[in-house]
C-alpha cells in the first residue's frame, strides 16, 4: 500500500526569519494522523532567511539529519564540534543523553534551505555525538545512513537505514523491501513515479506490506529523493 502525503496539504510556521513546511506534527501544527511514521519522526523543509538561524537550544535522545538543498549552515554544539555545511552536505546529530547546540544561516545575503530530519533511536542515554558528510550525487541510490555505519556511511542508532536517489531521465529501478520492513519517501527534486503514484517536489509516501516498489524518471530532467528503510 502506498499512501501520498501531498506537499500543498504539510504543515507551516512562518516566522519572518523561518518559512518551515512539516511533513508530521511538530511545533504548533498538530495532526493526530501524522506524527510520524515507524521511527521517522520529523521532517521539517526549513527555509532560513540570511544571517538569522536557530539559537542555541537542547535536544535528548534523538537522531537528527540535517540535508542541506541550499546555501550553508554554520553550527555549533556542546560537544565542540564548530562546523560549516554547504549545499549537498549530512550532518547526523546523536542527541544521546543531551546536547545543546545552534545552527545559522552561513551567509549574510543568501538564503539557507535544508531538511531537518528526526529518527527515533532504539538506544537511550547514549553519549551525544556528531557526524557530517558529503555523499556526492552518483546515479542511482546511495546509502547515507546504516545501523552499522557500513562501507563509509553516517551511523544511526537506529534499525534504520536512509538512501539517496538520483535518477537520470528515462531510468528507473526496483527496490526490494524486506518482510516487515516500511518506506518513506520524500522527494525532493523533480518527479518520481512509484509504480503508477506519481510524486512531485515536496510530496512523501509511505510505503507498507509491499514487496518491492519499481523507481522511475519519465521526465527529461534528473530528480532527487530521499528513501528511509524503516523496522
Amino acid at each position: 500500500m502506498i499512501t501520498v502525503r501531498h506537499s500543498q496539504d504539510r504543515g507551516r510556521a512562518n516566522f519572518g526569519w523561518l518559512d518551515s513546511k512539516h511533513s508530521f506534527s511538530f511545533g504548533s501544527y498538530y495532526d493526530p494522523e501524522y506524527m510520524g511514521f515507524s521511527a521517522l519522526r520529523v521532517i521539517n523543509d526549513d527555509i532560513v532567511q540570511a544571517g538569522a538561524g536557530f539559537d542555541t537550544h537542547g535536544h535528548r535522545d534523538m537522531e537528527i539529519i540535517s540535508y542541506v538543498l541550499e546555501g550553508t549552515i554554520k553550527h555549533k554544539d556542546s560537544e565542540g564540534n564548530v562546523q560549516t555545511l554547504p549545499a549537498g552536505e549530512f550532518q547526523l546529530m546523536s542527541a544521546g543523553s543531551g546536547i545543546y547546540h545552534s545552527e545559522y544561516n552561513g551567509s549574510n545575503s543568501d538564503t539557507l534551505r535544508f531538511l531537518q530530519i528526526w529518527i527515533q533511536p532504539n538506544e537511550l542515554g547514549t553519549k551525544p555525538g556528531y557526524q557530517q558528510k558529503n555523499f556526492g550525487q552518483e546515479n542511482g541510490l546511495t546509502p547515507i545512513a546504516t545501523p552499522n555505519g557500513r562501507a563509509g556511511t553516517l551511523h544511526i542508532k537506529q534499525d534504520a537505514e536512509l538512501h539517496q536517489l538520483i535518477l537520470e531521465p528515462n531510468s528507473s529501478l526496483n527496490y526490494q523491501i524486506k518482510p516487515g520492513r516500511k518506506l518513506y519517501i520524500h522527494q525532493v527534486k523533480g518527479e518520481l513515479q512509484l509504480g503508477g503514484t506519481q510524486l512531485r517536489e515536496g510530496d512523501g509516501a509511505s510505503i507498507e506490506s509491499l514487496d518491492f516498489v519499481e523507481l522511475s524518471n519519465k521526465n527529461q530532467t534528473p530528480t532527487t529523493a530521499l528513501i528511509f528503510d524503516l523496522p
